[in-house]
C-alpha cells in the first residue's frame, strides 16, 4: 500500500482546503459556517479554468503555473482587507468560522480514506463492467498532450471529442504531486468523492441552520443520503423473502415484470448478492447512485462534476439569502459566478451544464429580490407587466388572477436572467462548446412514448425514500384549509399517472408541486424545496425526452448521467427534511408553526401532519426505516468489496491487474507506455462484436481484447472503441475500420497509402488482431519488429522508407 502517496495527496487537499476556505467565504457570508465544506470544490475550480485556457496554447508547466497562481493571488485578495492594504495594513477581511472548517475537513478526511480504502482492494481500471479504458486513457492523453484539447486516443490525429474537464483536474493535481497516472487515478476518485460529501455535508449543514436545526445533524445527515445509502432495492428483495413462501414467489413475479429483474434473482437471497444489480432496475436503463459508482471505480464525468454541481447549488443558496439591496453582489453572484461555474461544468461533465444554469434560474426565481431588478433598463417592462395585471386582475390585487399574473412575471424575469447567464457562459466554454462539444456525432432529442417510461413500481424503488422522506417533510409544513383534501388529490394524481402510463405524476411532479407552493406560501420552508424542485424536474423530464446516441439503446444514457444529479440534489436535501420532519417545525423556533404543526404563521389553514396522532413517533420511526433500507445495500456492498484484495495486496496501482491477469501482454504495454511523445500506434479496432479466437465466440466491447495498448498508455489509435461512432458519426468511424482492416489486410500498395496517411509509427499484433485477422504479415522491410514479448508482436514503420519502397512498385 502506497501510504506515502496517500500523504502527499492529503497534504495537497489540506493546501487547497486552505485556499478555498476565503473564496467561499466571500461567496456565503451570509451562511452558517461560512461555506467551509465548500473551499475544496471552489479551490479546484480555480485552479483548473486558468489552466484550461492557457492550455489552448500550451499545455503543460505554463498551464499548471497558470491556474495555481491564479488560485494563489483569489485567495490572498479574498482574504485580505484590501481598503486596509492600501493604507499599509495588513489584515483579514473575511470571517472563517473555525469550527465549521474542523467538521468540514473532518468529513473530508473521512471521505478520502473511505474511498482510498474501497480502491486498494479493487484498484484495477479493467474494462469490464465500465469505462475505465476510456478513463484512464483520458489521464494518459492528457498526460502526453501539448495542447488542448488532447489528441482522442481511439481517434489517433484528430481531437478528443468528449468532456475531459475533471481528467484536466486530476492531471494539474497529479504533476502538483509528482504521481504517476496509475496511482492518480484512485486517489483522485477519492478526493472527488470527499469533495462531494463534504460539499453536501456544508450546503446542508446552512441551510439547516436557516430551519434552526442543528448544522451537525442536518449535515451529517446528508453525508449519509449523498454518500452511503442506496435506493430501496436490496432491501426490498430481502422484505419480499420475508413473506411467507405462498405470497413470496407471486410478489416477485409481480415487481420482476415491471422492473429490471428476475423472479428467481429477487429470490436468491444474501448469498446471490452483487453491487452490480441495485443499479438496473429501470428496464432500458442504468440508475446508479454515488455509493455504487465509487464502488464500481470509473473516473467518470457524471462523479466528478457533483462537487461543482453543489457548488453551484451553494451559489444559488447565496443569492436565496442576499437582501434586495445588494444589487450589486446579486448581479455578480448571477451574471459572474453562475455563468464561470456552468461554463467549467460544460468542460467537466456537458451532462451537467443546463442543470447549473437551472439553479441559477430557480435560486432567482424564488429569493424574494425581483428578478427584474437585476437587470438595468427593464423599468419600462416592468411597468407594462403590472399594468397588464392590473387589467386582469381584481383591483385589490389579492385574487388568484393577480397571484399567477405575478408569479408568471417573475418566473419570466428570472428566465430573461439566465438567458443572459447561458450567453455569457457560451462565451467562457467557447474552446470546449465550439471545438470539443462539435462534430459528426449521432445525436437527437426524441420524445419519450409511453411504453418506454418508468413504472410506478420501479420509480418507487429507485426513489422512494427520497418521495416519501422530502414529501413528509413539505406536507409537514404547508398549510392548506383541508390537509385531507389535499392527500386525496396527490393520490387522485397517481392513480392517474399510473392509469395513463405516466408514473411521474405519482412520484416526481406531486414533488415539483408541494415544494414550488410551499416556497410560495410558507415561511416554514426554504432553500432546501429549491434542491427538490430541481431534481423533480429532473425526474420529470427525463420521462418526457431523452437524447438518443450511440452510448446505450433508447434513454439509457440519458437516465443514466440525470440520475447522478437528482441524487446530489435530493440527497443534500434530505439533511434537512429528516431531522426536520422528526424535530418538528418547533426546531424553526416559529412559534406558530410550532402550535399549528408547520407553516407560516397564518393560523386560517392547519397541514397534514398537524393533523396525524402520535406524529413525534411515527416520524422517528420514518426517519430509521428509512435510514435502515437505504443502509441495507452498503452493510452488503462493502463487505464484498473488501474480501477481494489483489493477489499482491492492497494497493492503489490501477495497471498493476495487467501484470497478473495479462502477463503475456504486459511487457509490450510497457514498452509502448515508455515511447516519447504522442506516435500513433495501430491496433485492431474496437468494434462491439467480432469472431473471438478458435471457439467462434464473439468478444464484447468491454472487455481486455479491446485496444488495450492505446487505453493504457494514451497512445493514439487510428480507430478504438465503438464509442466513437457517439463523437465522430457512423460513417467517419467505421472509413476508419476499414482502413484498418485493409492495412492488416490488404496488398502492399494500400497498406503504405493509408500507413502514411494515419502516420503510423507502430503497429501492435497480439491476440485480438490474430483472432480478427489470423496470422499477420507484412513482408515490406519497411515494416520491421522492434519489439516481442509473450504473444505480442511490435512493428515500426519506417515512414520515408515505405514511401519509397511503394513508389519503386509502382
Amino acid at each position: 500500500m502506497e501510504y506515502a502517496l496517500v500523504a502527499r495527496w492529503l497534504v495537497l487537499y489540506a493546501a487547497l482546503f486552505a485556499l478555498g476556505l476565503p473564496l467561499v467565504a466571500r461567496l456565503l457570508p451570509r451562511a452558517s459556517g461560512r461555506g467551509a465544506g465548500l473551499a475544496v470544490p471552489a479551490a479546484l475550480v480555480v485552479l483548473s479554468v486558468p489552466a484550461y485556457w492557457v492550455g489552448q496554447l500550451t499545455w503543460g508547466p505554463l498551464a499548471l503555473a497558470a491556474g495555481a497562481l491564479t488560485l494563489l493571488v483569489a485567495s490572498a485578495t479574498a482574504a485580505l482587507d484590501l481598503t486596509a492594504l492600501r493604507d499599509g495594513r495588513v489584515r483579514l477581511g473575511v470571517d472563517i468560522d473555525r469550527n465549521a472548517a474542523s467538521d468540514a475537513a473532518a468529513i473530508f478526511l473521512l471521505g478520502f480514506v473511505f474511498v482510498v480504502a474501497l480502491r486498494a482492494f479493487d484498484p484495477a481500471v479493467h474494462p469490464g463492467g465500465g469505462e475505465k479504458f476510456l478513463d484512464f486513457g483520458l489521464l494518459k492523453t492528457l498526460q502526453r498532450s501539448a495542447v488542448l484539447p488532447p489528441e482522442d486516443f481511439w481517434f489517433a490525429n484528430a481531437p478528443v471529442k468528449y468532456y475531459y474537464g475533471g481528467h484536466l483536474t486530476t492531471t494539474l493535481l497529479a504533476w502538483l504531486t509528482g504521481t504517476p497516472p496509475r496511482f492518480a487515478y484512485n486517489l483522485a476518485l477519492a478526493g472527488f468523492y470527499a469533495a462531494f460529501v463534504t460539499a453536501a455535508f456544508e450546503l446542508a449543514a446552512s441551510i439547516g441552520a436557516d430551519r434552526g436545526l442543528p448544522r451537525r445533524l442536518a449535515g451529517g445527515v446528508a453525508v449519509f443520503f449523498v454518500g452511503l445509502a442506496s435506493n430501496l432495492v436490496t432491501a426490498g428483495r430481502f422484505a419480499l423473502l420475508a413473506l411467507p413462501e405462498s405470497l413470496r414467489r407471486s410478489a416477485a413475479t409481480y415487481v420482476a415484470a415491471r422492473t429490471d429483474y428476475t423472479a428467481e434473482r429477487i429470490l436468491a437471497g444474501a448469498d446471490s448478492f452483487s453491487y452490480w444489480n441495485a443499479s438496473r432496475v429501470i428496464p432500458g436503463t442504468i440508475n446508479e447512485f454515488p455509493l455504487f459508482a465509487w464502488l464500481n471505480g470509473d473516473l467518470h464525468a457524471h462523479m466528478m462534476g457533483t462537487p461543482t454541481l453543489l457548488l453551484a447549488a451553494a451559489v444559488g443558496y447565496a443569492y436565496y439569502r442576499t437582501p434586495a439591496r445588494e444589487r450589486g453582489r446579486r448581479r455578480a453572484l448571477a451574471f459572474l459566478v453562475v455563468p464561470l461555474l456552468a461554463a467549467w461544468q460544460a468542460v467537466q461533465n456537458t451532462w451537467s451544464f443546463p442543470s447549473v444554469l437551472a439553479l441559477g434560474w430557480l435560486a432567482v426565481t424564488f429569493a424574494p429580490a425581483d428578478p427584474w431588478t437585476l437587470l438595468p433598463g427593464t423599468a419600462g417592462l416592468r411597468s407594462r407587466l403590472r399594468r397588464f395585471s392590473g387589467r386582469i386582475a381584481p383591483a385589490d390585487g389579492d385574487g388568484p388572477t393577480a397571484a399567477a399574473t405575478a408569479e408568471s412575471s417573475r418566473i419570466f424575469g428570472s428566465l430573461v436572467v439566465a438567458g443572459v447567464a447561458a450567453v455569457v457562459a457560451g462565451v467562457l466554454a467557447a474552446p470546449f462548446l465550439l471545438g470539443t462539444a462539435t462534430g459528426g456525432g449521432e445525436r437527437s432529442i426524441e420524445l419519450l412514448g409511453p411504453e418506454m417510461r418508468s413504472g410506478l413500481g420501479a420509480l418507487l424503488l429507485v426513489h422512494g425514500a427520497f418521495v416519501v422522506g422530502l414529501g413528509g417533510y413539505l406536507l409537514s409544513r404547508l398549510r392548506v384549509a383541508r390537509p385531507w383534501l389535499l392527500a386525496a388529490g396527490l393520490l387522485a394524481a397517481g392513480y392517474v399517472g399510473h392509469s395513463i402510463g405516466f408514473a411521474a405524476l405519482a412520484v416526481s411532479v406531486p414533488l415539483l408541486v408541494v415544494a414550488w407552493v410551499g416556497l410560495r406560501t410558507s415561511r416554514s420552508i426554504g432553500y432546501e424545496a429549491v434542491l427538490v424542485v430541481a431534481g423533480a424536474g429532473l425526474v420529470t423530464l427525463v420521462e418526457l425526452v431523452y437524447v438518443n446516441e450511440q452510448a446505450g439503446p433508447g434513454r439509457m444514457n440519458t437516465v443514466f448521467k440525470t440520475y447522478a444529479q437528482i441524487w446530489a440534489f435530493w440527497g443534500t436535501a434530505m439533511g434537512v427534511a429528516l431531522p426536520g420532519l422528526v424535530l418538528g417545525p418547533w426546531a424553526t423556533g416559529d412559534r406558530d408553526a410550532a402550535r399549528d404543526g408547520g407553516g407560516d404563521g397564518d393560523t386560517s389553514g392547519s397541514t397534514l401532519w398537524s393533523q396525524i396522532p402520535w406524529r413525534r413517533v411515527g416520524t422517528i420511526g420514518l426517519a430509521v426505516a428509512l435510514v435502515t433500507s437505504t443502509s441495507v445495500y452498503g452493510v452488503l456492498a462493502v463487505g464484498a468489496h473488501v474480501e477481494r484484495a489483489p493477489a499482491g495486496g492492497p494497493t492503489l496501482d490501477a495497471t498493476q491487474f495487467v501484470e497478473t491477469d495479462h502477463p503475456e501482454q504486459a511487457a509490450a504495454i510497457d514498452w509502448v507506455d515508455d515511447l516519447e511523445g504522442r506516435p500513433t500506434i495501430l491496433e485492431a479496432p474496437g468494434t462491439t462484436t467480432y469472431p473471438g479466437g478458435t471457439d467462434g465466440r464473439e468478444r464484447a466491447m468491454y472487455s481486455w481484447n479491446a485496444n488495450p495498448a492505446s487505453s493504457l498508455t494514451g497512445v493514439p489509435t487510428v480507430a478504438g472503441w465503438r464509442h466513437e461512432i457517439g463523437y465522430r458519426g457512423r460513417e467517419a468511424y467505421f472509413d476508419r475500420v476499414r482502413d484498418v482492416d485493409t492495412i492488416y489486410t490488404g496488398n502492399a500498395s494500400a497498406r503504405a497509402a493509408l500507413l502514411y496517411e494515419y502516420q503510423v509509427q507502430y503497429i501492435w499484433v497480439g491476440p485480438n488482431e490474430r483472432a480478427r485477422y489470423g496470422s499477420v504479415s507484412f513482408g515490406s522491410e519497411a515494416i520491421e519488429a522492434v519489439h516481442r514479448s509473450g504473444d505480442v508482436t511490435i512493428y515500426e514503420v519506417a515512414l520515408g522508407e515505405l514511401r519509397r519502397e511503394s513508389s519503386d512498385a509502382a
